[in-house]
């Protein structure tokens, strides 16, 4: 797997997709490499196996493991990039994505580190260590604008980072960012989803993270493609018409955010189970009939496009 492969498929969609459960807890495989299998056969682009979206912090290190394993296996044959995420302590990242890699990982997604005391120019040297020892490209996922440019410069000029997975609204950051690393190939991408796509594309990000793949990943297909073609005017129609369902997923500051996705893949007829503490692990009913509605209203992907025109 090349770098450049990689990056190519940082400006296409990077497919989140969800962790699911059987009843008594345990990892559901039979369904997960389903679920993987249908992101694959839909075209997405790059597929992340133990992203936030697929609960890692609630994961234990063997669940991850095995995560990976059975996600990469369904995928094999397709034309998506298999990701794994790592994060943690840099001994737990670095021995996952040994054991990813293992399993077919043909790049990884390294998680922002979260110790509360973790300096920033440190931060830094976290993403770095792990290009450092990896045999396949790195995305750097950067969740705190609290890290400098000069340092955010220092992470994706490393020869092995293949982009930078930015998951701030601090746009203007952003900018800057953009800006000091023009002499770089690292390839930025939009970490908050289709929401702000087309904010980032302007600032000169490419391709987006994706949690409604899960549910309905033509939508998000249909929005990559528009922003790709500079049809704007498309993209926001069809962002307009999802954008109630990731509102939803920002309650309880941002606690519902994975319950959103399993509880719409719920009623689409996926069984994933509860999400784990600490997340939210089911909505309420009156929240669960809105989310019905929201689904309702998203429709095929590009019927509702032209009329608004």
């Amino acid at each position: 797997m090349s770098i450049e492969r990689v990056r190519a498929s940082l400006g296409g969609i990077s497919g989140i997709h969800v962790t699911p459960y059987q009843a008594d807890g345990s990892l559901n495989e039979a369904l997960l490499a389903k679920l993987v299998r249908r992101q694959a056969d839909a075209g997405i682009h790059n597929i992340v196996s133990g992203g936030n979206t697929g609960e890692f912090f609630s994961l234990a290190f063997d669940e991850v493991v095995r995560l990976h394993a059975v996600a990469f296996a369904a995928m094999e044959g397709s034309k998506s990039v298999r990701t794994a995420a790592v994060g943690r302590s840099l001994r737990e990242a670095l021995a996952t994505a040994k054991l990813a890699i293992s399993a077919g990982a043909e790049a990884l997604m390294s998680h922002h580190p979260l110790d509360p005391f973790a300096a920033p120019q440190a931060q830094a040297d976290y993403f770095i260590a792990i290009a450092e020892e990896s045999a396949v490209p790195v995305v750097a996922y950067l969740r705190s604008d609290a890290i400098p440019v000069g340092e955010v410069v220092r992470i994706a000029r490393h020869p092995n980072i293949a982009g930078i997975k930015f998951a701030t609204p601090n746009l203007m950051h952003l900018a800057e960012c953009i800006r000091a690393t023009t002499d770089c190939a690292a390839v930025w991408v939009c970490g908050l989803a289709e929401g702000w796509a087309p904010a980032f594309y302007a600032a000169g990000a490419k391709g987006f993270t994706s949690g409604l793949v899960n549910v309905v990943p033509e939508r998000s297909l249909a929005i990559w493609a528009a922003l790709e073609a500079g049809r704007y005017h498309e993209a926001r129609t069809l962002i307009a018409l999802v954008a109630p369902f990731e509102a939803m997923r920002t309650k309880f500051n941002n606690g519902a955010n994975v319950t959103v996705v399993k509880e719409a893949m719920a009623l689409s007829g996926w069984d994933v189970g509860p999400v784990r503490l600490p997340g939210l692990p089911n909505l309420s009913g009156g929240d669960r009939e809105e989310l019905g509605r929201i689904l309702a209203s998203i429709g095929h992907p590009m019927e509702n496009v032209h009329a608004a025109e």
